[in-house]
């Protein structure tokens, strides 16, 4: 029996695959190697791409760092800013939550001290909601000094419907964040308050329903930041797979712990769901790597005879060592964005000549100047 180092469970010597995850038995020891304690820096790709630096930069590229202290496993920091996540996969069917589907009800009508009280109210609301209702109040001057309880109520009323229809527009947009959110992970302490957020709004009280939407957004920032690695994680795998297929390749063998990691997160398994997708990412980064340094290897050739034609390579070389950077920190995704601004760079050259010289993105060179 060996253990599976994505899940933990314990799978027969000859099967092909472990029971739980359906990791391949055949990535066992790359994702051991990579997520155990002394797991190494990829020193071998790493001076592929150091030796593809050399080639294309005069300056030469910078060596490869004799620091035995290894890396995290999986650093995530600078994901999200090196490239746009793609859309998260829905993993859970959530119950839907019921939107605004009744007016809220206009309070009693009150008059006196009590009509300028909830006059103020719905004023300081405004204030902490960023609605202007400033000529609302201006009008609400001259009825005031002379007690027109009839002018201030119409007024009191106005801004009442106004008010109510922000925090309409300001629920829906907290229960589309919501939605989102909840096909990943569950929700149950913002769907608490959606429901006292309706029951607010339906009986007027719309300062109740002002605090508890303050409350449900608050709850929305938490479970987002709790469960950002998880979501993250899950990013980074889709985009390894999705860079594998693009190179010819088959992610099969390491998705068994990518689809049981995103089943974790659906059911709240924040610590599996983590160790799963950790685990997966560092598979599909096993099987990439290879067609990665020869795809690398194909993009240096051109830019190599880009450079002879005269184009300026700058930008490409800075992408090549970005490579090298991320991939020194286990960043996979930005690893991948930059390979892919790479590309794009690569991508502009124009074939080459029947001479076998590639043109540049620059144009082809001038004519000489006639004699």
């Amino acid at each position: 029996m060996v253990t599976c180092p994505a899940c933990g469970t314990e799978t027969p010597d000859r099967a092909p695959e472990c029971p739980k995850c359906q990791l391949s038995v055949e990535l066992f020891p790359a994702v051991r190697e990579a997520a155990g304690p002394g797991s190494p820096h990829d020193p071998i790709f790493l001076q592929t791409v150091g030796e593809l630096l050399r080639s294309v930069d005069l300056t030469g590229a910078p060596p490869v760092s004799d620091d035995d202290t290894p890396p995290r496993p999986l650093d995530r920091s600078g994901i999200l800013r090196r490239m746009q996540a793609p859309p998260d996969r829905p993993v859970r069917s959530p119950e839907p939550l019921a939107p605004l589907d009744r007016l809220p009800a206009l309070p009693p009508s009150v008059e006196g001290e009590n009509l300028r009280r909830r006059f103020v109210e719905y004023l300081q609301l405004g204030r902490r909601m960023g609605v202007d209702l400033g000529p609302m109040a201006a009008r609400a001057g001259p009825a005031e000094l002379v007690a027109d309880d009839t002018t201030m109520e119409a007024i009191v009323r106005e801004m009442f419907v106004r008010l109510a229809g922000t925090l309409a527009e300001e629920y829906e947009r907290a229960l589309a964040r919501r939605n989102d959110l909840a096909q990943l992970v569950p929700t149950p302490g913002a769907d608490v308050e959606f429901a006292a957020i309706r029951d607010a709004i339906g009986m007027g009280d719309l300062s109740g329903a002002h605090r508890r939407l303050d409350h449900v957004r608050d709850e929305l920032g938490r479970v987002e930041e709790e469960w950002a690695t998880g979501r993250i994680l899950a990013t980074e795998c889709d985009l390894l797979a999705e860079t594998l297929r693009e190179l010819g390749g088959d992610p099969a063998p390491a998705l068994g712990p990518l689809q049981e990691g995103r089943r974790s997160l659906g059911a709240g398994q924040r610590g599996p769901a983590e160790q799963l997708l950790a685990r997966a990412a560092i598979a599909l980064w096993s099987l990439l790597q290879p067609r990665f340094a020869e795809e690398l290897k194909r993009l240096r050739d051109r830019l190599v005879q880009a450079r002879a034609a005269g184009a300026d390579i700058g930008p490409a070389v800075a992408e090549l060592r970005t490579i090298t950077i991320e991939l020194r920190a286990r960043n996979f995704v930005g690893t991948i964005g930059a390979y892919r601004h790479l590309k794009a760079y690569a991508d502009r050259l124009e074939p080459p000549t029947t001479d076998g010289a590639l043109q540049s993105i620059a144009g082809p060179p001038r004519p000489a100047p006639s004699a």
